[in-house]
């Protein structure tokens, strides 16, 4: 029987998602979105382009795929057409490759003010919140006063959603110093909305268990990083959703015994954007270099990102939460010129040292760690393993043995052609 195969991000986001379920769509007939909102971005470049997906999965630039926004996702309408509009205009048929769970939750203009104005009354202790709405429509998923996708066909959606925007004005209320006004955005959110009804709604947990049940290869997209999770994350400066393996079960509708192959993608060394702990971030020339060697900027903020070297404590931790049976590696070209490269193996925390991650993951953290020799050369055109510097070798050879795990996938550049497949 065939079973819901997964790939996710194991750092703080930013790992390279987009890019490697491009490369890995050719296996599969169906990229399913399980979780997260357009606060995701994807990005992919191929044939001289590049683009970056928010809300859509990232295999509908492949002909054969079927493109699923599960119902964990979370989805402002708005952001959604500007991207299907975006990719329409390059010749592709959006219409026929992407379905939308029903039970998806949908995200109002209100909920972008909820977010903006919860993000200013926190003032220094902000969280880094993309200001996207995310949060707010996570928290009413949870408070049972939701508006889903599958509302949209009811006729009292109109009265449900004045319902619940009239229930966001009170809530904004109590913001005494925080002044807004949705007129504009809400008239393209209920443009976006009608936009949105010439594509398939579906209750995708059963369409989804109907390609298991037909041997379908199916691949379920992560979006954030592992240690952004609700749960497990470096809390409370984290998303509002499961980003681990566990998430697909309850944002596809899949069993735990149907989730099959688990990959995991990290890059070389670590970035996060926003706040929160990041114990091995770099505030020298080193962390300078990866940011501006790896153009380290968010696909969807622009936000410049924290560099740091390799957290294995952190890798670790989520390899063993994720159940990762494949590791792949990103942006190891970005070291090429490094003399040396550093990895942290430990943490000390106080007068102990650990080499798990703590509940306290705070400033308090000092990394240890063991240092490796840099490659010193050029790998970007390197296309075949054995061809690659004994210093870049013995790097991925450490990381394996620490972590159980075969490096299945090594990426050297931004294009879709540049990896090497083990």
């Amino acid at each position: 029987m065939k079973k819901v195969d997964v790939v996710l991000g194991l750092q703080w986001g930013d790992e390279g998602k987009g890019k490697v379920v491009d490369v890995l769509t050719p296996g599969y007939n169906v990229i399913a979105r399980f979780q997260g909102g357009p606060n995701a971005g994807h990005s992919l470049k191929f044939d001289g382009e590049g683009f970056v997906l928010h809300t859509v999965p990232s295999g509908i630039f492949r002909e054969s795929s079927v493109n699923v926004i599960g119902n964990g996702v979370v989805i402002d309408p708005v952001i959604l057409m500007e991207e299907i509009e975006a990719i329409e205009a390059k010749g592709i048929d959006v219409s026929s490759r992407l379905k939308i769970a029903k039970r998806a939750h949908l995200i109002l203009p209100t909920h972008r003010m909820l977010d903006a104005a919860s993000e200013s009354a926190k003032g220094k202790s902000k969280i880094g919140s993309t200001l996207k709405g995310i949060g707010p429509t996570y928290m009413d998923k949870t408070g049972r006063n939701g508006l889903r996708v599958g509302d949209i066909l009811s006729p009292e959606f109109d009265a449900r959603y004045n319902a619940l925007k009239n229930k966001h004005f009170a809530l904004l209320s109590q913001y005494k110093d925080f002044t807004f006004d949705i007129s504009e955005y809400e008239q393209r959110w209920l443009g976006s909305i009608e936009k949105l009804r010439r594509f398939e709604f579906i209750e995708s947990e059963i369409e989804v268990n109907r390609l298991i049940d037909a041997d379908v290869p199916i691949l379920a997209e992560g979006a954030q990083g592992s240690m952004l999770d609700i749960d497990f994350g470096t809390y409370p400066f984290v998303t509002s959703s499961n980003t681990m393996t566990a998430g697909v079960c309850t944002g596809l509708g899949v069993a735990p015994g149907r989730v099959g192959k688990v990959m995991g993608i990290f890059k070389a060394y670590c970035t996060r954007v926003g706040s929160g702990p990041f114990p091995t971030e770099l505030f020298d020339e080193d962390g300078e270099k990866l940011r501006a060697i790896g153009r380290e900027f968010g696909a969807t903020t622009g936000r410049p990102r924290r560099c740091g070297w390799l957290d294995l404590v952190a890798l670790k931790y989520a390899v063993m939460m994720n159940g990762v049976n494949e590791l792949i590696m990103m942006k190891a070209d970005v070291m090429n010129d490094f003399d040396t490269i550093k990895v942290a193996v430990a943490y000390r925390i106080g007068d102990r040292e650990v080499d798990y991650f703590p509940f306290e993951s705070n400033e308090d953290i000092v990394p240890v760690y063991r240092e490796f020799k840099g490659w010193k050369s050029d790998v970007c055109g390197i296309r075949d393993y054995d061809s690659l510097p004994v210093e870049l070798k013995d790097y991925i050879a450490f990381i394996e043995k620490e972590t159980g795990c075969p490096i299945k996938i090594v990426s050297l550049g931004p294009d879709r052609s540049e990896i090497i497949v083990r």
